[in-house]
Protein backbone atom coordinates (compact mmCIF):
# COMPACT_ATOMS: atom_id res chain seq x y z
CA UNK A 1 0.00 0.00 0.00
CA UNK A 2 1.53 3.67 -1.15
CA UNK A 3 1.96 5.79 1.63
CA UNK A 4 -0.52 8.38 0.45
CA UNK A 5 -3.08 5.86 0.52
CA UNK A 6 -1.77 4.43 4.23
CA UNK A 7 -2.41 8.25 5.68
CA UNK A 8 -5.79 8.70 4.51
CA UNK A 9 -7.33 4.80 5.71
CA UNK A 10 -5.25 5.31 9.34
CA UNK A 11 -7.18 9.40 9.30
CA UNK A 12 -10.42 7.28 8.33
CA UNK A 13 -10.39 4.83 10.72
CA UNK A 14 -9.24 7.46 13.13
CA UNK A 15 -12.17 9.57 13.01
CA UNK A 16 -14.61 7.06 13.21
CA UNK A 17 -13.14 5.65 16.46
CA UNK A 18 -12.80 9.17 18.17
CA UNK A 19 -16.39 10.46 17.07
CA UNK A 20 -18.31 7.60 17.54
CA UNK A 21 -16.53 6.69 21.08
CA UNK A 22 -18.02 9.92 22.86
CA UNK A 23 -21.73 8.38 21.89
CA UNK A 24 -20.49 4.98 22.77
CA UNK A 25 -19.32 6.03 25.78
CA UNK A 26 -22.37 8.00 26.42
CA UNK A 27 -24.80 5.67 26.18
CA UNK A 28 -22.68 3.16 28.90
CA UNK A 29 -22.69 6.29 30.89
CA UNK A 30 -26.45 7.38 30.07
CA UNK A 31 -28.22 6.03 33.70
CA UNK A 32 -25.43 8.82 35.15
CA UNK A 33 -26.17 11.64 32.33
CA UNK A 34 -29.18 12.06 31.45
CA UNK A 35 -28.63 15.98 32.03
CA UNK A 36 -26.51 15.37 28.95
CA UNK A 37 -27.90 16.59 25.78
CA UNK A 38 -27.37 15.93 22.25
CA UNK A 39 -25.59 19.35 21.06
CA UNK A 40 -23.55 19.09 24.21
CA UNK A 41 -22.46 15.40 22.92
CA UNK A 42 -21.77 16.66 19.13
CA UNK A 43 -19.58 19.83 19.97
CA UNK A 44 -17.51 17.54 22.45
CA UNK A 45 -17.10 15.36 19.67
CA UNK A 46 -16.13 17.73 17.22
CA UNK A 47 -13.76 19.13 20.00
CA UNK A 48 -12.35 15.76 20.17
CA UNK A 49 -12.12 14.89 16.75
CA UNK A 50 -9.99 17.92 15.91
CA UNK A 51 -7.36 18.10 19.00
CA UNK A 52 -6.83 14.53 18.15
CA UNK A 53 -5.69 15.05 15.01
CA UNK A 54 -3.65 17.92 15.69
CA UNK A 55 -1.89 15.35 18.64
CA UNK A 56 -1.85 12.84 15.78
CA UNK A 57 0.42 14.87 14.14
CA UNK A 58 2.55 16.61 16.43
CA UNK A 59 3.19 13.28 17.70
CA UNK A 60 3.29 11.44 14.27
CA UNK A 61 0.66 9.10 14.17
CA UNK A 62 0.22 8.28 10.50
CA UNK A 63 3.63 8.46 9.43
CA UNK A 64 5.16 5.64 11.21
CA UNK A 65 5.95 1.80 10.05
CA UNK A 66 3.15 0.26 12.01
CA UNK A 67 4.26 -3.21 10.78
CA UNK A 68 7.30 -2.82 13.05
CA UNK A 69 5.53 -1.50 15.77
CA UNK A 70 6.62 -1.34 19.11
CA UNK A 71 6.23 -0.19 22.97
CA UNK A 72 8.00 3.37 21.27
CA UNK A 73 4.74 3.58 18.83
CA UNK A 74 2.42 2.71 21.92
CA UNK A 75 3.25 5.39 24.01
CA UNK A 76 3.12 7.64 20.94
CA UNK A 77 -0.29 6.66 21.06
CA UNK A 78 -0.95 6.92 24.60
CA UNK A 79 0.79 10.69 24.46
CA UNK A 80 -1.86 11.83 21.66
CA UNK A 81 -4.92 10.48 23.06
CA UNK A 82 -4.19 11.79 26.62
CA UNK A 83 -3.21 15.25 25.23
CA UNK A 84 -6.31 15.14 23.10
CA UNK A 85 -8.66 14.00 26.12
CA UNK A 86 -7.47 16.54 28.10
CA UNK A 87 -7.95 19.38 25.74
CA UNK A 88 -11.16 18.55 24.98
CA UNK A 89 -11.80 18.30 29.20
CA UNK A 90 -10.46 21.85 29.75
CA UNK A 91 -12.72 23.07 26.44
CA UNK A 92 -15.87 21.36 28.37
CA UNK A 93 -15.35 23.15 31.15
CA UNK A 94 -15.05 26.60 29.38
CA UNK A 95 -17.81 26.15 27.22
CA UNK A 96 -20.49 24.18 29.18
CA UNK A 97 -19.42 25.71 32.40
CA UNK A 98 -19.62 21.50 34.09
CA UNK A 99 -16.99 18.25 33.43
CA UNK A 100 -17.62 14.96 32.58
CA UNK A 101 -15.07 13.24 34.13
CA UNK A 102 -16.33 9.52 33.85
CA UNK A 103 -17.46 10.22 29.91
CA UNK A 104 -13.93 11.62 29.26
CA UNK A 105 -12.49 8.83 31.30
CA UNK A 106 -13.81 6.17 29.47
CA UNK A 107 -13.72 8.02 26.40
CA UNK A 108 -10.21 7.72 26.85
CA UNK A 109 -9.86 4.18 27.50
CA UNK A 110 -11.92 3.17 24.28
CA UNK A 111 -9.25 5.16 22.44
CA UNK A 112 -6.20 3.50 23.80
CA UNK A 113 -7.84 0.34 23.24
CA UNK A 114 -9.53 0.53 19.93
CA UNK A 115 -6.87 3.05 18.15
CA UNK A 116 -3.78 0.97 19.83
CA UNK A 117 -5.60 -2.21 18.39
CA UNK A 118 -5.84 -0.89 15.08
CA UNK A 119 -2.21 -0.61 14.47
CA UNK A 120 -1.44 -3.64 16.20
CA UNK A 121 -3.92 -5.13 13.81
CA UNK A 122 -1.91 -3.84 10.96
CA UNK A 123 1.31 -5.25 12.75
CA UNK A 124 -0.53 -8.96 13.12
CA UNK A 125 -1.91 -9.10 9.65
CA UNK A 126 2.03 -8.27 8.43
CA UNK A 127 3.43 -11.09 10.21
CA UNK A 128 0.59 -12.80 9.08
CA UNK A 129 1.21 -12.79 5.37
CA UNK A 130 5.43 -12.56 6.09
CA UNK A 131 4.78 -15.93 7.85
CA UNK A 132 3.23 -17.22 4.71
CA UNK A 133 5.85 -15.90 2.36
CA UNK A 134 8.69 -17.54 4.95
CA UNK A 135 7.00 -20.81 4.13
CA UNK A 136 7.90 -20.26 0.63
CA UNK A 137 9.83 -22.94 -0.72
CA UNK A 138 12.85 -21.28 -2.07
CA UNK A 139 13.12 -19.70 1.63
CA UNK A 140 16.17 -21.65 3.52
CA UNK A 141 15.40 -23.45 6.60
CA UNK A 142 17.63 -21.14 8.90
CA UNK A 143 19.09 -22.10 12.41
CA UNK A 144 20.10 -18.87 14.64
CA UNK A 145 23.69 -19.64 17.04
CA UNK A 146 22.41 -17.52 19.83
CA UNK A 147 19.54 -15.81 21.99
CA UNK A 148 20.45 -12.63 22.79
CA UNK A 149 19.40 -9.21 21.53
CA UNK A 150 21.37 -10.19 18.55
CA UNK A 151 19.82 -13.14 17.93
CA UNK A 152 15.82 -11.62 18.65
CA UNK A 153 16.72 -8.49 16.29
CA UNK A 154 17.96 -11.11 13.62
CA UNK A 155 14.46 -13.00 13.48
CA UNK A 156 12.87 -9.97 13.29
CA UNK A 157 14.67 -8.40 11.02
CA UNK A 158 14.69 -12.05 8.77
CA UNK A 159 10.11 -12.35 9.57
CA UNK A 160 9.67 -8.76 8.56
CA UNK A 161 12.21 -8.75 5.06
CA UNK A 162 11.00 -11.52 2.64
CA UNK A 163 14.00 -10.68 0.26
CA UNK A 164 16.37 -12.08 2.79
CA UNK A 165 14.56 -16.08 1.68
CA UNK A 166 15.61 -17.50 5.15
CA UNK A 167 12.77 -18.94 7.21
CA UNK A 168 14.38 -19.50 11.22
CA UNK A 169 13.49 -22.68 12.60
CA UNK A 170 15.19 -22.97 15.59
CA UNK A 171 17.84 -21.32 17.77
CA UNK A 172 20.68 -22.49 20.72
CA UNK A 173 22.56 -20.53 23.14
CA UNK A 174 24.70 -21.82 26.18
CA UNK A 175 22.85 -19.93 28.65
CA UNK A 176 21.04 -22.44 30.76
CA UNK A 177 18.35 -19.86 31.54
CA UNK A 178 17.33 -19.39 27.56
CA UNK A 179 16.50 -22.66 26.88
CA UNK A 180 12.59 -23.46 25.78
CA UNK A 181 12.61 -19.53 25.21
CA UNK A 182 10.91 -18.42 22.13
CA UNK A 183 12.40 -15.85 20.17
CA UNK A 184 9.70 -13.17 18.57
CA UNK A 185 7.31 -15.19 19.41
CA UNK A 186 8.13 -17.62 16.99
CA UNK A 187 11.96 -19.80 17.30
CA UNK A 188 12.20 -21.55 20.24
CA UNK A 189 15.60 -22.43 21.68
CA UNK A 190 16.39 -26.17 21.85
CA UNK A 191 19.68 -26.39 22.80
CA UNK A 192 23.58 -25.27 22.93
CA UNK A 193 25.95 -25.16 20.53
CA UNK A 194 26.84 -28.85 20.78
CA UNK A 195 23.36 -29.67 19.81
CA UNK A 196 23.78 -27.64 16.60
CA UNK A 197 24.78 -30.88 14.29
CA UNK A 198 21.64 -32.79 15.65
CA UNK A 199 18.91 -29.48 15.16
CA UNK A 200 20.31 -29.56 11.55
CA UNK A 201 19.60 -33.20 10.85
CA UNK A 202 16.31 -33.06 12.09
CA UNK A 203 15.28 -30.10 10.73
CA UNK A 204 16.99 -30.18 7.68
CA UNK A 205 18.48 -26.83 7.79
CA UNK A 206 19.97 -25.10 5.12
CA UNK A 207 21.60 -21.89 6.96
CA UNK A 208 23.50 -21.46 10.08
CA UNK A 209 23.65 -17.69 11.36
CA UNK A 210 25.84 -16.87 14.31
CA UNK A 211 23.82 -14.26 16.04
CA UNK A 212 26.74 -13.65 18.77
CA UNK A 213 29.18 -10.73 17.34
CA UNK A 214 31.35 -11.06 20.28
CA UNK A 215 32.28 -14.40 20.03
CA UNK A 216 36.43 -15.22 19.63
CA UNK A 217 38.58 -16.83 17.33
CA UNK A 218 38.40 -20.36 18.73
CA UNK A 219 34.68 -20.17 19.40
CA UNK A 220 33.89 -19.13 15.95
CA UNK A 221 36.17 -21.96 14.21
CA UNK A 222 34.53 -24.01 16.51
CA UNK A 223 30.68 -23.21 16.20
CA UNK A 224 32.23 -23.26 12.34
CA UNK A 225 33.53 -26.68 12.65
CA UNK A 226 30.29 -28.17 14.24
CA UNK A 227 27.60 -26.31 11.34
CA UNK A 228 29.69 -26.65 7.91
CA UNK A 229 29.84 -30.89 8.31
CA UNK A 230 27.39 -31.41 5.61
CA UNK A 231 27.82 -27.89 3.69
CA UNK A 232 25.45 -25.84 5.30
CA UNK A 233 26.40 -22.30 4.81
CA UNK A 234 27.41 -20.42 8.37
CA UNK A 235 26.68 -16.92 7.70
CA UNK A 236 27.92 -14.08 10.68
CA UNK A 237 25.91 -10.58 11.51
CA UNK A 238 27.53 -7.50 12.19
CA UNK A 239 28.61 -6.25 15.24
CA UNK A 240 25.69 -5.13 17.48
CA UNK A 241 26.82 -1.77 18.30
CA UNK A 242 27.32 -1.00 14.82
CA UNK A 243 23.50 -1.86 14.17
CA UNK A 244 22.10 -0.04 17.09
CA UNK A 245 24.10 2.95 16.21
CA UNK A 246 22.20 2.68 12.48
CA UNK A 247 25.86 2.09 10.77
CA UNK A 248 24.80 -1.06 9.60
CA UNK A 249 21.48 -2.77 8.65
CA UNK A 250 20.62 -6.04 11.05
CA UNK A 251 20.33 -8.16 8.02
CA UNK A 252 24.18 -7.13 6.69
CA UNK A 253 24.75 -11.06 6.72
CA UNK A 254 28.15 -12.18 6.28
CA UNK A 255 29.53 -15.03 4.81
CA UNK A 256 32.38 -16.80 7.02
CA UNK A 257 35.73 -16.41 5.17
CA UNK A 258 38.69 -18.04 5.72
CA UNK A 259 40.26 -15.07 7.33
CA UNK A 260 37.76 -15.12 10.02
CA UNK A 261 38.95 -18.75 11.38
CA UNK A 262 42.64 -17.92 10.68
CA UNK A 263 42.99 -14.65 12.27
CA UNK A 264 43.80 -14.66 15.90
CA UNK A 265 41.84 -12.50 18.75
CA UNK A 266 42.57 -8.65 18.09
CA UNK A 267 45.58 -6.66 19.98
CA UNK A 268 45.01 -3.99 22.35
CA UNK A 269 47.27 -1.56 21.01
CA UNK A 270 48.76 1.53 23.03
CA UNK A 271 46.47 3.81 21.42
CA UNK A 272 47.47 6.62 23.77
CA UNK A 273 50.99 6.32 23.00
CA UNK A 274 50.38 6.10 19.01
CA UNK A 275 48.20 9.26 19.32
CA UNK A 276 50.73 11.11 21.06
CA UNK A 277 53.44 10.57 18.29
CA UNK A 278 51.30 10.83 15.06
CA UNK A 279 48.21 13.79 16.17
CA UNK A 280 48.47 16.85 13.95
CA UNK A 281 52.30 15.03 12.18
CA UNK A 282 52.91 14.66 8.35
CA UNK A 283 52.83 10.94 7.89
CA UNK A 284 54.11 9.49 4.32
CA UNK A 285 53.20 5.95 3.27
CA UNK A 286 55.03 4.74 0.31
CA UNK A 287 53.21 1.91 -1.62
CA UNK A 288 50.55 3.35 -0.09
CA UNK A 289 47.75 1.68 -2.58
CA UNK A 290 48.80 -1.66 -1.71
CA UNK A 291 47.25 -4.24 0.14
CA UNK A 292 49.28 -3.39 3.62
CA UNK A 293 49.79 0.50 2.49
CA UNK A 294 46.51 1.11 1.99
CA UNK A 295 45.12 -0.72 5.54
CA UNK A 296 48.23 1.74 6.93
CA UNK A 297 46.59 4.77 5.82
CA UNK A 298 43.41 3.67 7.02
CA UNK A 299 44.81 2.56 10.38
CA UNK A 300 46.84 5.90 10.75
CA UNK A 301 43.91 7.91 9.80
CA UNK A 302 42.03 6.73 13.28
CA UNK A 303 44.87 8.73 15.45
CA UNK A 304 44.43 12.15 13.55
CA UNK A 305 47.39 12.82 11.78
CA UNK A 306 47.35 16.58 10.31
CA UNK A 307 48.42 15.35 6.83
CA UNK A 308 48.73 11.59 5.02
CA UNK A 309 51.21 11.54 1.94
CA UNK A 310 50.01 8.91 -0.21
CA UNK A 311 52.85 7.49 -2.42
CA UNK A 312 52.82 4.93 -4.97
CA UNK A 313 53.93 4.08 -8.41
CA UNK A 314 50.43 2.91 -9.72
CA UNK A 315 48.02 5.74 -10.38
CA UNK A 316 44.80 3.26 -10.33
CA UNK A 317 45.59 2.41 -6.84
CA UNK A 318 46.83 5.47 -5.35
CA UNK A 319 43.16 7.34 -6.74
CA UNK A 320 41.33 4.12 -5.36
CA UNK A 321 42.84 4.87 -1.52
CA UNK A 322 42.41 8.54 -2.10
CA UNK A 323 38.68 8.30 -2.84
CA UNK A 324 38.11 5.85 -0.21
CA UNK A 325 39.41 8.24 2.45
CA UNK A 326 38.35 11.42 0.91
CA UNK A 327 34.47 10.02 1.56
CA UNK A 328 35.23 10.12 5.15
CA UNK A 329 34.37 12.49 7.54
CA UNK A 330 37.88 13.77 8.66
CA UNK A 331 39.90 16.86 8.99
CA UNK A 332 42.66 14.70 7.28
CA UNK A 333 44.49 16.61 4.38
CA UNK A 334 45.09 13.57 2.32
CA UNK A 335 47.82 14.47 -0.49
CA UNK A 336 48.41 11.54 -3.37
CA UNK A 337 52.01 11.78 -4.76
CA UNK A 338 52.60 9.36 -8.10
CA UNK A 339 56.09 8.83 -7.80
CA UNK A 340 58.70 5.52 -7.99
CA UNK A 341 61.24 4.91 -4.71
CA UNK A 342 63.80 4.20 -7.52
CA UNK A 343 63.66 7.93 -8.54
CA UNK A 344 65.89 9.51 -5.96
CA UNK A 345 65.45 13.02 -7.14
CA UNK A 346 61.66 12.68 -7.08
CA UNK A 347 61.51 11.37 -3.93
CA UNK A 348 63.89 13.85 -2.21
CA UNK A 349 61.69 16.06 -3.68
CA UNK A 350 58.16 15.13 -2.29
CA UNK A 351 60.46 15.04 1.17
CA UNK A 352 61.78 18.61 0.80
CA UNK A 353 58.15 19.91 0.40
CA UNK A 354 56.11 18.03 2.75
CA UNK A 355 58.52 17.30 5.21
CA UNK A 356 56.43 14.14 6.59
CA UNK A 357 57.86 13.62 10.23
CA UNK A 358 56.63 9.98 10.12
CA UNK A 359 57.84 7.81 7.33
CA UNK A 360 55.99 3.90 6.32
CA UNK A 361 57.53 2.48 3.64
CA UNK A 362 55.04 -0.30 2.26
CA UNK A 363 56.78 -0.17 -1.64
CA UNK A 364 58.23 -2.89 -2.19
CA UNK A 365 58.56 -6.23 -5.02
CA UNK A 366 57.40 -9.01 -3.12
CA UNK A 367 56.57 -11.59 -5.87
CA UNK A 368 58.84 -14.42 -4.62
CA UNK A 369 58.68 -16.54 -8.39
CA UNK A 370 58.64 -13.11 -10.31
CA UNK A 371 61.71 -11.81 -8.92
CA UNK A 372 63.80 -14.92 -9.31
CA UNK A 373 63.35 -13.89 -12.82
CA UNK A 374 63.80 -10.38 -12.22
CA UNK A 375 66.55 -10.10 -9.81
CA UNK A 376 68.20 -6.66 -11.10
CA UNK A 377 64.55 -5.11 -10.54
CA UNK A 378 64.17 -6.64 -7.02
CA UNK A 379 67.36 -5.05 -6.12
CA UNK A 380 66.22 -1.34 -7.86
CA UNK A 381 63.22 -1.49 -5.86
CA UNK A 382 63.43 -3.34 -2.78
CA UNK A 383 66.90 -2.15 -1.81
CA UNK A 384 67.46 1.03 -3.64
CA UNK A 385 64.40 2.57 -3.42
CA UNK A 386 64.57 1.77 0.69
CA UNK A 387 67.95 3.29 0.64
CA UNK A 388 66.59 6.38 -1.18
CA UNK A 389 63.81 7.15 0.77
CA UNK A 390 65.37 6.11 4.15
CA UNK A 391 68.27 8.87 3.11
CA UNK A 392 65.08 11.20 2.61
CA UNK A 393 64.02 11.20 5.79
CA UNK A 394 67.12 11.03 7.41
CA UNK A 395 68.08 14.37 5.01
CA UNK A 396 64.87 15.94 6.15
CA UNK A 397 64.87 15.31 9.67
CA UNK A 398 62.07 12.72 9.94
CA UNK A 399 61.58 12.04 13.11
CA UNK A 400 60.79 7.90 12.62
CA UNK A 401 61.35 5.80 9.77
CA UNK A 402 59.46 2.41 9.60
CA UNK A 403 60.48 -0.16 7.02
CA UNK A 404 57.99 -2.86 6.30
CA UNK A 405 59.93 -6.17 6.22
CA UNK A 406 59.10 -10.04 5.56
CA UNK A 407 59.79 -13.58 7.19
CA UNK A 408 61.35 -14.45 3.82
CA UNK A 409 64.24 -12.19 5.02
CA UNK A 410 65.41 -14.73 7.62
CA UNK A 411 67.72 -16.90 6.16
CA UNK A 412 66.72 -16.72 2.55
CA UNK A 413 67.16 -18.94 -0.37
CA UNK A 414 65.50 -16.41 -2.81
CA UNK A 415 65.86 -13.11 -4.80
CA UNK A 416 63.20 -11.03 -3.18
CA UNK A 417 63.68 -12.53 0.80
CA UNK A 418 67.52 -11.16 0.03
CA UNK A 419 66.53 -7.72 -1.03
CA UNK A 420 64.41 -7.65 1.64
CA UNK A 421 67.43 -8.74 4.39
CA UNK A 422 69.53 -6.16 2.53
CA UNK A 423 66.79 -3.14 2.76
CA UNK A 424 66.92 -4.16 6.61
CA UNK A 425 70.51 -3.68 6.62
CA UNK A 426 70.28 -0.34 5.44
CA UNK A 427 67.70 1.17 7.47
CA UNK A 428 70.16 -0.21 10.80
CA UNK A 429 73.16 1.22 9.05
CA UNK A 430 71.84 4.67 8.54
CA UNK A 431 70.00 4.73 11.74
CA UNK A 432 73.73 4.08 13.17
CA UNK A 433 74.73 7.27 11.82
CA UNK A 434 71.96 9.50 11.97
CA UNK A 435 71.04 11.05 15.07
CA UNK A 436 67.77 13.08 14.38
CA UNK A 437 65.59 10.28 12.54
CA UNK A 438 64.40 7.14 14.09
CA UNK A 439 64.88 4.23 11.82
CA UNK A 440 63.67 0.50 12.51
CA UNK A 441 62.03 -2.51 10.04
CA UNK A 442 59.06 -4.67 11.43
CA UNK A 443 59.08 -8.41 9.88
CA UNK A 444 56.24 -10.57 9.59
CA UNK A 445 55.00 -13.49 7.38
CA UNK A 446 52.17 -13.93 4.42
CA UNK A 447 49.53 -11.37 5.03
CA UNK A 448 45.75 -12.75 4.13
CA UNK A 449 44.01 -11.82 0.94
CA UNK A 450 46.37 -9.52 0.48
CA UNK A 451 47.30 -9.00 -3.45
CA UNK A 452 48.53 -11.80 -5.62
CA UNK A 453 48.76 -14.04 -2.05
CA UNK A 454 47.37 -17.85 -2.03
CA UNK A 455 43.84 -17.04 -0.77
CA UNK A 456 42.78 -14.93 -3.87
CA UNK A 457 44.70 -17.42 -5.94
CA UNK A 458 42.37 -20.05 -4.42
CA UNK A 459 39.45 -18.38 -4.63
CA UNK A 460 39.55 -17.67 -8.32
CA UNK A 461 40.36 -21.67 -8.65
CA UNK A 462 37.50 -22.38 -6.77
CA UNK A 463 35.34 -20.33 -8.94
CA UNK A 464 37.09 -21.65 -12.07
CA UNK A 465 35.37 -25.05 -10.74
CA UNK A 466 39.20 -25.53 -9.73
CA UNK A 467 41.68 -28.07 -9.45
CA UNK A 468 43.14 -25.96 -6.61
CA UNK A 469 47.09 -25.94 -7.44
CA UNK A 470 49.48 -26.52 -4.11
CA UNK A 471 53.23 -26.50 -4.45
CA UNK A 472 53.74 -29.31 -2.05
CA UNK A 473 51.63 -31.15 1.20
CA UNK A 474 54.11 -30.32 3.40
CA UNK A 475 54.18 -26.69 2.86
CA UNK A 476 53.74 -24.26 5.79
CA UNK A 477 53.27 -20.58 6.32
CA UNK A 478 52.78 -18.11 8.36
CA UNK A 479 49.31 -15.84 8.15
CA UNK A 480 48.14 -12.22 9.58
CA UNK A 481 45.22 -10.75 8.44
CA UNK A 482 45.98 -7.33 7.00
CA UNK A 483 44.14 -5.51 9.67
CA UNK A 484 46.20 -6.81 12.30
CA UNK A 485 49.35 -6.87 10.24
CA UNK A 486 49.19 -2.97 10.05
CA UNK A 487 47.88 -2.42 13.79
CA UNK A 488 51.06 -4.00 14.60
CA UNK A 489 53.11 -2.31 12.71
CA UNK A 490 51.85 1.10 13.63
CA UNK A 491 52.83 0.41 17.48
CA UNK A 492 56.15 -1.14 16.94
CA UNK A 493 57.02 2.03 15.20
CA UNK A 494 55.92 3.90 18.29
CA UNK A 495 58.04 1.47 20.36
CA UNK A 496 61.10 1.88 18.13
CA UNK A 497 64.32 3.37 19.85
CA UNK A 498 66.76 2.64 16.77
CA UNK A 499 67.55 -0.05 14.92
CA UNK A 500 65.72 -2.70 16.09
CA UNK A 501 63.92 -5.27 13.64
CA UNK A 502 61.04 -5.67 15.47
CA UNK A 503 59.29 -9.30 15.10
CA UNK A 504 55.51 -9.90 14.70
CA UNK A 505 54.61 -12.82 16.62
CA UNK A 506 52.66 -14.41 14.01
CA UNK A 507 50.76 -17.42 15.70
CA UNK A 508 51.13 -21.00 14.52
CA UNK A 509 51.98 -21.92 11.03
CA UNK A 510 48.94 -23.32 8.62
CA UNK A 511 49.26 -26.05 6.20
CA UNK A 512 48.82 -24.59 3.10
CA UNK A 513 46.84 -27.78 1.75
CA UNK A 514 44.80 -27.23 4.70
CA UNK A 515 43.78 -23.85 3.84
CA UNK A 516 42.91 -25.40 0.62
CA UNK A 517 40.81 -28.05 2.03
CA UNK A 518 39.13 -25.16 4.06
CA UNK A 519 38.55 -23.05 1.13
CA UNK A 520 36.56 -25.84 -0.55
CA UNK A 521 34.42 -26.44 2.44
CA UNK A 522 33.87 -22.85 2.86
CA UNK A 523 33.06 -22.09 -0.73
CA UNK A 524 30.18 -24.76 -0.44
CA UNK A 525 31.84 -27.69 -2.32
CA UNK A 526 33.81 -30.85 -1.57
CA UNK A 527 37.28 -32.09 -2.26
CA UNK A 528 35.20 -34.39 -4.80
CA UNK A 529 34.21 -31.54 -6.08
CA UNK A 530 37.00 -29.51 -6.41
CA UNK A 531 40.32 -31.55 -7.29
CA UNK A 532 43.58 -30.31 -5.24
CA UNK A 533 47.32 -30.76 -7.61
CA UNK A 534 50.42 -30.93 -6.43
CA UNK A 535 52.51 -28.98 -9.05
CA UNK A 536 56.32 -28.72 -6.88
CA UNK A 537 58.03 -26.49 -5.36
CA UNK A 538 58.49 -23.33 -7.15
CA UNK A 539 61.94 -21.77 -7.71
CA UNK A 540 63.45 -19.84 -4.96
CA UNK A 541 60.52 -21.18 -2.59
CA UNK A 542 60.78 -22.65 0.81
CA UNK A 543 58.69 -25.25 2.52
CA UNK A 544 58.13 -23.96 5.77
CA UNK A 545 58.88 -19.71 6.65
CA UNK A 546 61.26 -18.57 9.84
CA UNK A 547 60.91 -15.22 10.94
CA UNK A 548 63.36 -15.80 13.27
CA UNK A 549 66.03 -18.84 15.01
CA UNK A 550 65.27 -18.97 18.74
CA UNK A 551 68.79 -17.77 19.38
CA UNK A 552 68.05 -14.41 17.45
CA UNK A 553 65.17 -13.70 19.01
CA UNK A 554 65.19 -11.34 22.51
CA UNK A 555 62.82 -13.92 24.90
CA UNK A 556 60.92 -10.91 26.03
CA UNK A 557 58.24 -9.46 24.60
CA UNK A 558 58.41 -5.75 24.31
CA UNK A 559 54.29 -5.58 23.61
CA UNK A 560 51.88 -8.41 23.16
CA UNK A 561 52.73 -10.33 20.00
CA UNK A 562 56.15 -8.16 19.32
CA UNK A 563 59.45 -9.28 19.75
CA UNK A 564 62.84 -7.52 18.90
CA UNK A 565 65.02 -9.69 16.84
CA UNK A 566 68.69 -9.75 17.20
CA UNK A 567 70.21 -9.16 13.81
CA UNK A 568 73.94 -8.55 12.64
CA UNK A 569 74.46 -4.74 12.30
CA UNK A 570 76.46 -3.82 8.77
CA UNK A 571 77.99 -0.30 8.40
CA UNK A 572 76.62 1.94 5.84
CA UNK A 573 79.95 2.20 3.22
CA UNK A 574 80.15 -1.64 2.92
CA UNK A 575 76.53 -1.76 1.86
CA UNK A 576 76.61 0.96 -0.40
CA UNK A 577 80.32 -0.90 -2.15
CA UNK A 578 77.89 -4.33 -2.08
CA UNK A 579 75.27 -2.52 -3.64
CA UNK A 580 77.66 -1.21 -6.42
CA UNK A 581 78.89 -4.43 -6.95
CA UNK A 582 75.62 -6.56 -7.07
CA UNK A 583 73.92 -4.01 -9.80
CA UNK A 584 77.33 -4.53 -11.69
CA UNK A 585 77.68 -7.89 -11.32
CA UNK A 586 76.53 -10.58 -14.25
CA UNK A 587 75.07 -12.75 -11.39
CA UNK A 588 73.05 -10.62 -8.83
CA UNK A 589 71.31 -13.69 -7.69
CA UNK A 590 74.23 -15.17 -6.05
CA UNK A 591 75.99 -12.38 -5.32
CA UNK A 592 72.95 -11.26 -3.04
CA UNK A 593 72.53 -14.93 -1.54
CA UNK A 594 76.28 -15.21 -0.78
CA UNK A 595 75.68 -11.63 0.85
CA UNK A 596 72.94 -12.25 3.21
CA UNK A 597 74.12 -15.34 5.09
Amino acid sequence: MGARKRYFLLLFIDSIIVTFSVFLGYYILAPFFLQYTWPSLVITAVILLVSHHIYAYIFNLYHRAWEYASVRELISITQAVTASIVTTYILNFLLFQTTFTRLMLITWMMHLILIGGSRLSWRVMRKQIVGKNAKDSRHKKTLIVGAGKGGSMLIKQIMDTPAMEMNPIVAVDDDSAKQRMELAGRVKVEGTREDIQKLIEKYGIEKVVIAIPSLTKSELNEIHALANRDGVEVLTMPNIDDVMSGRVEVNALKKVEVEDLLGREPVELDSEGIEDQIRDKAVLVTGAGGSIGSELVRQISKFQPRQVILLGHGENSIYTILEEMSGMKSSVEYIPIIADVQDRERIFEVFEEYKPSIVYHAAAHKHVPLMEYNPKEAVKNNIIGTKNTAEAACEYKADKFVLISTDKAVNPPNVMGATKRVAEMVVQALDAETEDTTLVAVRFGNVLGSRGSVIPKFRKQIEAGGPITVTDERMTRYFMTIPEASRLVIQAGSLAKGGEVFVLDMGQPVKIVDLAKNMIRLSGYSEDEIEIQFNGIRQGEKLYEELLSEDEIYPEQVFEKIYIGKVKDMKKIDINNFITKCMNSKDIKQKLLLYVK
